[in-house]
């Protein structure tokens, strides 16, 4: 015989009489944001109280659009996800969680290719603080051959990124591009 339990799932989870919040961070430079990434968004923001979407400065690529117009990008696309928050950050992912009191890392995988150096960066986001997860959520099919720089090759030699990214940024990845030659 099963027996039913008597607490709330929300208290079971965190085992106090109090609710809790849970946030989580799904860092990137999404230049541009393409629609694996708002498959991943949409996802999160289903799992979790709220999502930050934490635009990374990476020094090792040269992005398309700057810090602003990346994040400009994104809170266009998330507009109508009341969860989803936009915002920026340097250095440390770990410290940025922690300003933010997040619990949790979110990180899509397209393919068995990301999976080996994400790991590696779970890993090391995990000696530096074991209390907070990393969770891997694998993008919709539909999605696993799309990469942000795939669509700037196509958008830059004139090829339709309809259905790649969200439509409402489509015009300003086209005008970015014109801009740039």
């Amino acid at each position: 015989m099963i027996q039913e339990s008597t607490v709330e799932p929300e208290l079971a989870f965190t085992g106090r009489n109090e609710t809790f919040m849970k946030t989580c961070v799904y860092p990137g430079s999404f230049d541009p944001v393409t629609n694996g990434h708002m498959d991943i968004i949409k996802r999160s923001a289903k799992m979790f109280d709220k999502v930050i979407v934490a635009v990374v400065k990476n020094y090792s690529k040269k992005p398309l659009f700057s810090f602003s117009e990346r994040m400009e990008l994104i809170q266009k696309s998330v507009k109508d996800i009341p969860n989803v928050e936009v915002e920026s950050f340097e250095g440390l992912l770990m410290d940025y969680v922690h300003k933010k009191n997040a619990q949790v890392i979110v990180k899509g995988l397209r393919a068995i290719s990301d999976f080996e150096y994400e790991f590696q960066m779970a890993l090391m986001n995990r000696k530096l603080d074991p209390n907070v997860e990393t969770i891997f959520l694998m993008t919709n099919h539909k999605y696993s051959f799309l990469s942000s720089s795939m669509v700037k090759e196509v958008a830059s030699l004139g090829g339709c990124i309809s259905g790649l990214v969200p439509d409402c940024i489509i015009r300003d990845i086209y005008r970015k591009l014109k801009q740039k030659d």
